[in-house]
């Protein structure tokens, strides 16, 4: 929560400097640039002279800049250090990437330990977490002191990262030189979008006692938050007829069109004159056939389920530190170190959609479709009039809990004046669960005249459904009475899908020290740690099957009306209300919740998850074990009369992965495998300074990263070696692998620091990681004879014999190792006050930075790797900046921040055909103000995303970007006020 931080009350009055601690877990090995966003030019020039006496590269953001800085949580802030980027849910920041490599390589201590928090999303924004990213969501700012991301290794850093390690700091009482120290703070929010009002509130009370011996601190901080997101959204485009497995079947040819499609088939009731049983075909006009084979072809893409949708957020988050240290003798620090947040959600999803171009004749969807007529762009069918169009109405509704508890505690000893010691020990429990994930919905069959018009609008097109889509008249509740025949397709669906993950890091470590000489220190050390990732999930065995509504019971007694919908979105003659179900009427009316089988036809509620096929792949387990140890030797000296210091090293490390689950075909198959491999990781770091004012760096290393656990977007698990096949509305089927290497590099930096008046300082810096190891999905289209060839009991002949024979051409997805590529790019910094003006001006300052990266990975094209296509690394952006111009004097003080992420990739190659999916740039604008009444209260005020950034994704090639998704979540505002004492 930003401006709010109780630590940054006291640190701002002059209640003890946090940036004069130390962290257990920061390395003396690498540089702290500590970047005081706030503007307080005092901590500027302490963070530029601790940048001038480091030797590697390290970023800092200490507490009072949180505070003041208009951010929502940790993420926020850290975007804020040159080469660091921020990807948002629900317009808030969740995960980040540094350096163009993105969560999965990037590590994040909590007071000294690894640990991962997990939180659920949207499905556009990949779901929930159950790989090795961090959510920085999970957290308010107002618990952390300081913020450390480390862009260079070392053999001291725990290894696992290509990109950086970030350490989070929690504050500690002995951070403070006053004993007693209390602060506290309030604001309320403010959103535009959805017009509603929160409140924040923070808290720290820290004291010492025994002349300094023992202190004991608590801090807590909660904040509420609600908000729309409104928008577009196709769940991708897809191509609109064969060959290939990633269309739908096509559609339905006029009479006397040849070829004919869909062909005759008895199951689905196509022939010369019927789409399906019951649609007749198109007549043969000169306008349908040319409308037909407009549309009707391989290298046009169609919108997969064109909607419109609102999502509506409500967040409660709960955080709370507690530190208590104790001096036993004036050689040793104790500390135990406590850390408990709690983010509780939840979303509710109501989208108007159409189905029918996203399924297949096996679900009565796309070939069943007349085109009556048609517009193609650039490959895209941006323009379409249908016949025998199925629309729904749907809600879905999560109820979402993280709770994060860690413990950890530190002992600090110096044995005699040289030789010092370390041991640390500690656990960190993540528990997400979403207990209700429930979707129902509303559906009319065969809608005549349906239209989509992208024309002039691709992020916000005019879709038109033909009829009053907020009557309860026009919609059905299709239930299991209609019976279970392709011409009862759409039935209405009650899906409840229970799911969570829980994350478990375990550490221990020692650590010694030797001064050998004034200029050399030597240092050893061994860490230990386990990983552990639990995830479950559970479903009814039938989602399509609904009970009949009771006599008396209409489809107004289960719906409401959408009102509201659309403003500041864009787009034009789209409905701003239509009728949605009322998920609380149909679970009171149904008793969905009751895991049972109610007894009534199309009741059966009993959830299942190792025994159901369709939530099988949802329960896994992964377990990893590490064992490491390091040497390295630091020095400060002189070279040629000049300054030079630095250090080098080496670590070992062993890593045994057990990895178990279920398939989702062969009965539920109980699967498992394991996998061990080493790494010796040598490193680098030097820092000379051959002119006054100038610093050289340049630093060296071998690092790796574990392989994902999983990639939701990409729709696949990497390492649980389970199976995976789906006939239902599409085709497709997925095998893990357990054997992936980890990825692997070798990194080098470079950079130049000039400081070239007082409190000033530009930089330059350049990167090179050269990726020897990398992990990519691989999609490749199989008929299901060459599936059952790669594993007879996964894809037995028998699992295929209704929807599908063994010619069905199925999309098979998996995870391989590839050889990767390099990745390079620079960094530009510059700060400075503006002292040298005149009057007022003279209190203004501006920070900047600007990142460039470049990436060329070698994707391959085929099953074999014998062909590939060269690329951007996914999740990365070419080109990025912040900037930040503030003014501050004794009482005023006022910032505006700018944040810009240029456009990237996030998989390749893309689902549905497209060989890429990626996210559009984003420009975020934000302000902050503060005005001291008195010594201890001041004033705040805080304007984020003022711009109102689109959530802006697409689908498409190198020359088509179709837009799968378009939201914005409004601007927010924060008054309020801080109190030190």
């Amino acid at each position: 929560m930003a401006g709010t931080s109780a630590l940054a009350i006291a640190l701002t009055l002059g209640v003890g400097a946090a940036s004069a601690q130390t962290a257990p877990a920061q390395d003396e090995e690498t540089q702290v640039d500590e970047i005081v966003v706030t503007g307080f030019r005092a901590s500027l020039d302490a963070a530029l002279g601790i940048k001038r006496r480091e030797a590697g590269v390290v970023d800092v953001i200490v507490a009072e800049d949180i505070a003041d800085f208009p951010d929502l949580n940790l993420a926020e802030s850290i975007q804020r250090i040159p080469g660091v980027s921020l990807d948002r849910d629900a317009g808030e920041g969740r995960s980040l990437t540094v350096r163009g490599l993105s969560s999965d390589f990037t590590r994040t201590r909590i007071n000294g330990m690894e640990a991962q928090a997990t939180t659920g999303g949207s499905d556009s924004s990949g779901g929930a977490n159950r790989g090795r990213g961090f959510d920085f969501n999970v957290f308010a700012s107002e618990l952390f002191n300081s913020i450390t991301v480390r862009k260079t290794a070392a053999a001291e850093t725990e290894e696992g990262s290509l990109g950086a390690t970030i350490d989070l700091q929690a504050v500690r009482p002995f951070d403070y030189d006053e004993g007693f120290t209390f602060a506290a703070s309030a604001q309320g929010g403010y959103n535009d979008l959805s017009e509603t009002t929160n409140p924040r509130a923070a808290v720290l009370l820290s004291n010492t006692w025994g002349d300094g011996r023992f202190g004991a601190l608590i801090s807590a901080a909660y904040s509420e938050r609600d908000l729309w997101e409104e928008g577009f959204s196709s769940v991708r485009w897809a191509p609109a007829a064969a060959p290939g497995s990633t269309n739908s079947g096509g559609f339905c040819s006029p009479v006397g069109v040849s070829p004919q499609n869909p062909g005759n088939s008895t199951a689905n009731g196509s022939s010369a004159a019927n789409c399906a049983v019951g649609v007749a075909r198109p007549a043969n006009t000169a306008s349908n056939v040319a409308a037909y084979n407009t549309a009707n072809q391989a290298n046009v893409f169609i919108p997969r389920l064109p909607r419109y949708g609102r999502l509506t957020h409500h967040q409660e988050r709960l955080g709370v530190t507690g530190a208590f240290q104790f001096k036993p003798d004036d050689a040793t620090v104790l500390s135990l170190d406590v850390l408990y947040s709690k983010l509780d959600s939840t979303r509710q999803e109501d989208f108007l959609e159409s189905l029918s171009f996203s399924r297949n004749a096996a679900a009565g969807g796309q070939t069943q479709i007349a085109v009556r007529e048609a517009a193609v762009e650039n490959g895209a069918l941006v323009y379409g009039v249908f016949d025998n169009v199925d629309v729904r109405s749907e809600q879905r509704f999560d109820e979402l809990t993280t709770e994060f508890t860690q413990v950890n505690f530190t002992a600090e000893h110096d044995f005699s004046d040289t030789v010092r010691g370390k041991f640390f020990i500690g656990r960190a429990l993540s528990e997400y669960t979403n207990p209700v994930q429930t979707t129902v919905t509303l559906d009319r069959q065969n809608i005549q005249g349906y239209s989509f018009d992208f024309r002039g609008n691709p992020d916000t097109p005019t879709l038109n459904y033909g009829f009053d889509v907020a009557s309860p008249a026009n919609w059905q509740w299709r239930d299991v009475t209609l019976g279970t025949t392709l011409a009862t397709l759409p039935r209405s669906e009650i899906r409840l899908r229970p799911n969570g993950v829980t994350t478990t890091f375990e550490s221990i470590s020692g650590d010694l020290e030797w001064d050998v000489r004034d200029w050399l220190t030597l240092k050893v050390g061994v860490n230990g740690k386990s990983f552990l990732s639990d995830s479950y999930e559970f479903r009814r065995t039938d989602e399509t099957l609904v009970p009949a509504l009771p006599a008396g019971t209409t489809v107004a007694n289960i719906s409401n009306v959408l009102t509201g919908f659309g403003n500041d979105l864009g787009g034009t003659g789209n409905a701003t209300s239509w009728l949605r179900p009322d998920l609380n009427a149909l679970a009171s009316l149904f008793n969905i919740y009751c895991n049972c089988n109610t007894g009534v036809a199309g009741g059966d509620f009993t959830l299942t998850g190792v025994t159901n096929g369709n939530a099988r792949g949802g329960n896994r387990t992964i377990r990893e074990d590490d064992f490491a140890y390091y040497a390295q030797a630091d020095f400060n000296t002189e070279l040629m009369g000049v300054p030079f210091r630095g250090n080098f090293g080496v670590r070992q490390v062993r890593t045994e992965l057990d990895a178990r689950g279920f398939s989702s075909t062969g009965g539920g198959t109980r699967v498992s495998g394991t996998n061990t491999y080493e790494d010796t990781l040598p490193s680098l770091n030097l820092a000379i300074e051959p002119a006054q004012d100038l610093i050289v760096r340049f630093a060296a290393a071998k690092v790796m990263a574990r392989p994902q656990i999983g990639n939701t977007l990409a729709g696949t698990n990497y390492l649980v070696p389970t199976t995976s096949l789906s006939t239902a509305t599409n085709f497709t089927a997925s095998i893990g692998n357990v054997d992936l290497e980890p990825f692997r590099a070798k990194t080098y930096d470079l950079s130049v620091e000039w400081y070239f008046t007082d409190e000033a300082l530009i930089s330059f810096a350049y990167f090179y990681k050269d990726i020897d190891t990398y992990i990519q999905i691989i999609r490749q289209d199989l008929p299901y004879t060459a599936l059952t060839a790669l594993n007879p009991t996964a894809f037995d002949p028998a699992f295929c014999t209704t929807t599908c024979s063994g010619s069905t051409v199925f999309q098979l997805t998996s995870a391989v190792n590839t050889e990767g590529g390099p990745l390079k790019g620079f960094e530009i910094s510059y700060q400075q006050p503006f002292t040298f003006l005149p009057g007022f001006l003279q209190y203004l300052g501006v920070q900047a930075n600007y990142t460039h990266v470049e990436s060329e990975i070698d994707y391959c094209n085929d099953a074999v790797c014998s062909t590939f296509v060269t690329n951007d690394l996914i999740n990365l952006s070419p080109a990025a900046y912040n900037g930040t111009l503030y003014y501050d004097d004794d009482r005023f003080s006022a910032r505006i921040s700018a944040a810009y992420r240029d456009e990237y990739l996030q998989n390749v190659p893309g689902r549905n055909g497209n060989l890429v999916e990626g996210k559009i740039e984003t420009l975020n604008i934000d302000v902050s103000s503060s005005f001291k009444l008195t010594d201890q209260i001041t004033l705040t005020f805080e304007g984020l995303n003022l711009t109102d950034e689109d959530n802006h994704q697409y689908v498409g090639d190198d020359n088509r970007q179709s837009t799968s998704v378009y939201n914005h979540t409004g601007r927010q505002y924060y008054f309020g006020a801080r109190y030190a004492f």
